[in-house]
Formats: C-alpha cells, structure tokens, sequence
C-alpha cells in the first residue's frame, strides 16, 4: 500500500492565518506555533477547516479543503463551473474587492519581511473589469481520444500535465470562449491531431479600422499540414471570422495563414498612440487595466518637457511611446532583438522615432560601464519580468552620484524580487520608497503586479 493511500480521510480543525501567493491557505497542524505548516488549497484566511493530506515533507504539508467549519465573510460562490479543476484561476472563491486587499497586504510583507522597507505611501489598487479580461493567452491541447473520445482544449488543470476539460471560460473574452468546442473539433478533423501542443490567441484592434476587434489563434504544429487540413482551417477561419496563424517551431516561425494578411493593434487613447503587434509578441493581457497602469506610471514619473527618460525592459515600446509624447527623449532598452525593431517600428507608425531611440541589450547582464553607456536620465521606468531587475540596480551602486536617476517607476509582476530590489535602491544606494500599491492586472488569480516609486534626495 502506498504513503498516499494510508493518509487519513480527515484531519482536526485548523484555523487559516493566510494565503500564500498560490492563493492556498497557510496554517499550522497543531494551531500552535510549534506545528507544521500546512498549504490548504482551497482555504481562505479566518476560516475554521478540516483538510486532507496530499503531500507530506519534513517541515510542512499539502493539503486540499475537506470541510468548511467556519466560513470567511469574504467567501463567495465561484462564476465558473471549472474553478477548482481548472489551473487558471484560484481565488475566484474570494471576493474580488478581498482578492485585491489580499495581494495588497502580500505586497506590504514583502517590502518588510525580504527588503526591511514600509512605502511612504500606499497607492489605491488599479483595477478593472473582473471578467473575459485576458486579451491574450495560451491553450494547451492534448488527444485523450483512447480515454474520453475527445481533443481537450484549455488551460492545464491545478499542478498537472492533464488540460483540464472545459467547454467554457469566465476570464478570456466571451468570442473565444465561445470557440472552445469548435476548435476541439478543428483539432480533431486534423490528420496530426496528436502533434498540435497548443493553440495561443490575441485580441486586438484591426489596425486600419479603429474600433473593429481581430482575433488571431496561433496554431503550434509539429508536423506538416496537408492539403485537407489547411482547407478544414481556412474553413473555420472565414465561419468564426479569425485569423488562423501557423507555428510549425518556435515564436519567430509563426506566419498568417488565414487571412494572408492580418495586423493587430490596441491603442492609448490618453496619449493619441497607436501599438501594433503580432499575436506572438508579449503585450500585457488586459488591455483595460494596461491603459490605466500606463497613465498612472507616467503621471508617478511626473515628466518635464526637458527632461531625458530611460525605459528598461520596454518591450514594443508599451511605455515608451507614451513617455515620448511628453519628454524631450527616450532611451528604450530590451533584450529580445525582436520586439527592439518592433519597438522601432511603432515608433516611426506614430511619427515618435525623433523623440525615441532603441538598443538591445542583456539587462540580467549588465555593468557601470553599460548603464554609463546609455548616458544620463532624469527618470527611469523599470518594467522587468518575474526575475526582477537585481543585476541593474547592483550596477547603480557603482555610477557616479551625478548619473543616478533622481527618480524610479518600477513596475513589478513578482513583490519578492520587486522586495529584493527595493532593499539595494534604498539601503545602499540611499533612494527613498516613496510610494508603493498593487496592479490588479490577473484578477481570480493569484499572480501580484505592484508599481512602486523610488526618489534620490536633492
């Protein structure tokens, strides 16, 4: 008999001090300070439950809710039919205004507990819509036909390789959820069926036709296409009215198929500017919050007309082109060479390339000498990935005073790196947290974007 088969049904009653950033329940077994940490999934702060082991270590436990003893005030019904099996959400289960107030609080300990630093200010949350949000996305597809008789389409069920088998989704938006079954059926007709990992989708604007939405599903194939199967996908592009793109290796390969010819686009109002990309290019996923979080970290960086910005990590340029509109200059720096001549591009699109310039560079791997190299700026965006942007801020110690920035807008998808990189900038490097809040980018998950302000006195 295996360990898992001779854990017990059921536990003793715990009390939930917190979530953890997988949204899971943290408590302790014994409820005393002595007892072994347990992750419920599935268990909200304040609630009284009982548990069942999944997974034993030395020092904590995993565990799924058993019964609900004492329900949290906050706790609510899930929209979808899918939460629970389904990875992609894990806080639907919890009131959105306590979803945001949770990540708020997470953001706070970290500054504290990783980088010993309170913000001077908390800034109200940035939010919007709690539904069919996720303009972009990537759906895995598996061939269960021996098991279930059937092509499963959608995301990945919690901590496993299995795609979890939804007909509908609460968070992408409603024309693609809406697709879910005819593209099982799409990849079913298809002689690869079992050579097609996953289909990726993006919505935007048609570039020539401002307000018209353009759906492109990008088709990831492991092997050749034949003559029926390219005719079963021009099929379903001209009835569902999207764009089918083809990717038969990785993200550079990827070409439109269906039409020939398809450009996506989304626009800043606020700023009169107008992004075009490709539904492989990484844009943020929720295009009415990106809109507010763009105005509001230009606002932070308070720009003069006079003033020189450098915007590191700047992708195709989602903040750069909204900075130029302002200042006297930009410097855009990016690692990938891809999105840096995507990033030129949208710059002569909006007749800024006068006010911009571009340079690629590794900024996990960068020294003084680099960050002289780029020349002095009044102000910084940092907008890094999950990793953070430790390497940067450790080259800063090394400039001369004169070359530092004398602010930051630092834009973070992770608070423990966002935590570890605010202890450098203020405790060796003397800048000031001035303020700090929470981006509600992911709304039903658990992933924590925050924006935080950091100045140099004088």
């Amino acid at each position: 008999m295996s360990a898992e088969a001779r854990m017990p049904e059921a536990s003793s009653i715990v009390t939930i001090d917190s979530l953890d950033l997988d949204a899971q329940g943290v408590a302790r077994q014994s409820n005393e300070e002595g007892g072994k940490v347990l992750f419920i999934r599935g268990a909200l702060p304040t609630e009284r439950v009982t548990y069942t082991i999944t997974r034993e270590k030395a020092r904590f436990a995993k565990a799924k809710l058993h019964e609900l003893i004492k329900p949290a005030v906050y706790r609510t019904t899930p929209r979808c039919t899918y939460f629970g099996t389904c990875g992609g959400c894990s806080m639907q289960h919890l009131d959105f205004a306590a979803q945001i107030a949770i990540k708020q609080r997470i953001l706070e300990d970290d500054l504290w507990h990783i980088g010993r630093i309170k913000p001077d200010e908390i800034l109200r949350p940035i939010a919007g819509p709690a539904w069919h949000y996720r303009h972009r996305g990537r759906l895995s597809v598996i061939d269960r036909s021996i098991k279930k008789g059937t092509i499963l389409v959608g995301f990945h069920e919690h901590n496993s390789s299995y795609v979890a088998d939804m007909l509908t989704c609460e968070v992408i938006p409603k024309r693609i959820s809406d697709l879910l079954v005819s593209m099982r059926e799409l990849v079913g007709s298809l002689s690869i069926r079992d050579r097609v990992p996953q289909i990726e989708f993006a919505v935007g604007e048609d570039i020539s036709q401002p307000g018209i939405t353009q759906i492109a599903l990008v088709i990831r194939h492991l092997l050749p296409l034949t003559p029926t199967d390219l005719k079963n996908l021009e099929a379903f592009a001209k009835y569902h009215q999207v764009g089918i793109w083809l990717q038969p290796q990785g993200p550079e390969s990827a070409k439109p198929f269906y039409p020939t010819e398809q450009s996506l686009s989304y626009t800043l109002p606020e700023f009169g500017v107008t992004l075009p990309f490709l539904p492989t290019d990484f844009t943020q996923v929720n295009h009415a919050v990106n809109q507010v979080l763009i105005s509001k970290a230009i606002a932070l960086l308070d720009i003069q007309a006079s003033d020189r910005v450098i915007d590191l990590f700047c992708g195709i340029g989602n903040f750069t082109l909204p900075i130029a509109t302002l200042a006297k200059e930009v410097l855009g720096i990016e690692g990938s060479k891809t999105l840096t001549q995507r990033a030129l591009q949208n710059a002569r699109h909006n007749q800024l390339d006068h006010k911009t310039q571009f340079s690629q560079s590794n900024l996990f791997e960068v020294t003084a000498t680099d960050l002289n190299g780029w020349g002095k700026a009044d102000k910084w965006l940092i907008d890094p990935p999950r990793e953070g942007a430790m390497e940067i801020c450790k080259a800063m110690q090394d400039l001369p005073t004169a070359n530092l920035p004398k602010r930051i807008v630092y834009v973070s998808c992770n608070p423990k790196t966002l935590a570890r990189d605010a202890a450098i900038l203020t405790h060796e490097l003397n800048y000031t947290l001035s303020k700090a809040g929470i981006i509600n980018m992911f709304p039903h998950t658990s992933h924590i974007e925050s924006i935080a302000v950091f100045d140099r006195p004088g």
